[in-house]
């Protein structure tokens, strides 16, 4: 096996919790504080220390680019963050056939992240409404950071440091933002950032939790995330919209009220929601459709876990920007939104009277 082609990840129970690691092995030898000790040695000190060691590999595509897979367990905080890119995901297949011209096909958006796609995009026809047609959003959470933003209005208050409008020094690495979900009264759910906590967090809610290091999922709070030192975000909204790879039980195709209320209660009304794929990239998904349609776009993505965020014309928005080089800043003139019948454009994230929370994804 050639140098830099393994990574080896460790965990180790604590109580009713683990902790994990992920060291990568460019060379014979691996850092650990300020000193440098052989791999081997490593690893010798942890098996004798009763530590479960897991050797991971990295594949390598065909343009000689290495990529990872990662497969978390849930409850031990943010799985191991890699420097390769994830897998591209398959292309979508089509619930209505005959299928359109290019449905279903993930294209690049925004802009590179270290020389890879980390953002692709597809559309898709809902099967209840054939007539329209939901976008669709992968991110590669091993090349982005992601950011929690908070509003006056949602989840409320003016001590923030980070609230609308976008700054430019963060705006030099912005690659997607997207709305959060309904506002706190509706939630009902928790809210917190920055160390404060504007509503307690409730066991059994979706949630959407970003850690340190910046790496962001999406599970039920009390089993697949819990609070831990390495937590610097989390938003609540309702319960699991999809859970073990299915929408779940109960779900009505008329029901303007259970998942949030519809404007004029209209069925159809946009809608959008996040979830995490089996080897933790984020998806999420958009569109005028039902809250079966929701679940079943966002399954049909690969989320394995889902949630709701926020819904009915004004509010569902998620831009992605492509400045003209490399490391130019993100612009409402180089941000394109995910579908062309989003109402909010991409300059939304950086107006000043934009109250709402929301969530940015950067490169790392």
């Amino acid at each position: 096996m050639k140098s830099g082609s393994v990574r080896f990840s460790v965990s180790q129970n604590q109580g009713d919790q683990s902790t994990m690691r992920s060291f990568k092995a460019p060379q014979l030898s691996s850092t650990i504080g300020d000193r440098q000790i052989d791999r081997r040695t490593v690893l010798a000190a942890l098996v004798a220390a009763g530590v479960s060691v897991t050797i991971v590999g990295t594949s390598t595509n065909a343009s000689g680019a290495s990529s990872s897979t990662r497969t978390s367990n849930p409850r031990s905080g943010p799985p191991n963050r890699a420097t390769s890119p994830l897998p591209p995901p398959p292309d979508l297949t089509p619930f209505l056939s005959p299928e359109l011209k290019g449905e279903g096909v993930w294209t690049p958006a925004g802009r590179l992240v270290q020389g890879y796609e980390a953002i692709r995009t597809a559309f898709i026809r809902p099967l209840d409404t054939p007539t329209v047609v939901a976008g669709v959003a992968w991110m590669d959470t091993n090349l982005l950071s992601a950011r929690l933003y908070s509003g006056s209005l949602s989840p409320g208050g003016l001590t923030w440091k980070f609230t609308a409008p976008i700054s430019h020094s963060a705006a030099k690495n912005l690659v997607v933002a997207f709305n959060g979900g309904f506002l706190l009264k509706d939630s009902n759910g928790g809210y917190f950032s920055e160390g404060q906590m504007a509503a307690p967090l409730l066991t059994g809610r979706a949630s959407i939790v970003i850690y340190a290091d910046g790496f962001a999922t999406v599970g039920m709070w009390g089993r697949d995330v819990t609070m831990t030192p390495s937590v610097v975000a989390v938003r609540q909204n309702r319960t699991l919209l999809v859970d073990h790879g299915s929408p779940v039980p109960g779900l009505q195709r008329y029901d303007v009220t259970t998942w949030g209320a519809s404007l004029n209660q209209i069925v159809d009304t946009p809608r959008s929601g996040l979830g995490v794929t089996n080897n933790g990239a984020l998806v999420y998904v958009e569109g005028p459709m039902n809250i079966i349609d929701l679940a079943r776009i966002l399954v049909r993505a690969g989320a394995v876990r889902a949630m709701v965020l926020d819904m009915n014309p004004a509010w569902p928005i998620f831009a992605t920007y492509t400045p003209s080089t490399p490391d130019g800043v993100a612009t409402p003139a180089n941000g394109k939104d995910l579908t062309p019948s989003m109402v909010p454009t991409p300059a939304r994230f950086f107006e000043t009277a934009y109250a709402r929370d929301f969530i940015t994804m950067s490169s790392i």
